[in-house]
């Protein structure tokens, strides 16, 4: 078995893509724009550091915030599926696999997923009629607003999206970029057939293209389309563009509400 087969095989993800050939490529490809990366996880890693510190007296209210307006801890933790680079100079390799990823808890505590992955199903088949009842009414991409296991406060928290600072640990851990596709659920991941599968393939981030241009308000075949736009496109100036237009996207959904 190959170092590339065995880290298809490491994860245990049962995915519709990549195949070692299609990570020899992605490796390939890669390692010819390192400069890019190392730049981005200089990046990354320097804006993480400097928000944690500036934003820690906000983040510990909202933490006990959390933990007043509902019982359980103020931290959730799911397993995701991201795209991460392995090994030191000519021995590397870009995988997948999953990492912890860290929210402010926006739902009750030990929230049963499987309305979300029966949701994430009918997003995935193109079955409107189960995705309609189960947005009752709400027309957001992926954000069941009307879901009756989010809190008062975790309501607030999607809206602002500050129910997503934490994940600033991990970029500063390297399992996320500050831009990037937003990283699948490990069932959303082994849903995808191979198209959607190639999302995957870049470092996920908090914020992207199509929370940008659109934030939620979009389908899901043109969140599709917008990361594998940023994929095709990356660069510095991409990424920074996005983290500027960041704000206005969430003000502006904000405002929508």
């Amino acid at each position: 078995m190959t170092q590339l087969q065995e880290a298809r095989t490491s994860s245990g993800l049962n995915l519709a893509w990549p195949t070692s050939e299609d990570l020899l490529l992605l490796t390939r490809r890669n390692e010819r724009r390192r400069l890019y990366f190392a730049c981005k996880r200089v990046l990354d890693f320097s804006m993480a550091a400097v928000l944690l510190v500036v934003l820690s007296p906000l983040m510990l209210l909202l933490a006990i915030l959390i933990m007043l307006d509902s019982p359980g801890p103020a931290i959730f933790r799911q397993p995701r599926v991201g795209l991460r680079r392995r090994g030191n100079g000519r021995d590397v390799t870009w995988e997948l696999g999953t990492f912890t990823l860290y929210k402010f808890r926006s739902m009750v505590n030990g929230a049963d997923p499987t309305v979300h992955r029966n949701f994430t199903q009918a997003l995935l088949r193109g079955d409107q009629a189960t995705v309609e009842e189960l947005l009752a009414g709400e027309t957001e991409l992926k954000k069941m607003t009307n879901d009756a296991r989010i809190t008062r406060l975790g309501r607030f928290l999607r809206k602002a999206s500050l129910d997503e600072l934490p994940q600033l640990w991990n970029v500063l851990r390297g399992d996320m970029g500050l831009v990037g596709p937003r990283p699948p659920t490990v069932y959303e991941a082994e849903m995808y057939d191979r198209r959607q599968c190639q999302r995957m393939g870049a470092v996920p981030g908090m914020t992207g293209l199509w929370q940008t241009n659109g934030r939620c308000h979009t389908t899901y075949e043109r969140m599709i389309e917008e990361d594998l736009e940023y994929i095709e496109n990356q660069s510095l100036w991409l990424d920074v563009k996005v983290l500027a237009m960041t704000p206005v996207a969430v003000l502006r959904a904000r405002g929508a509400g």
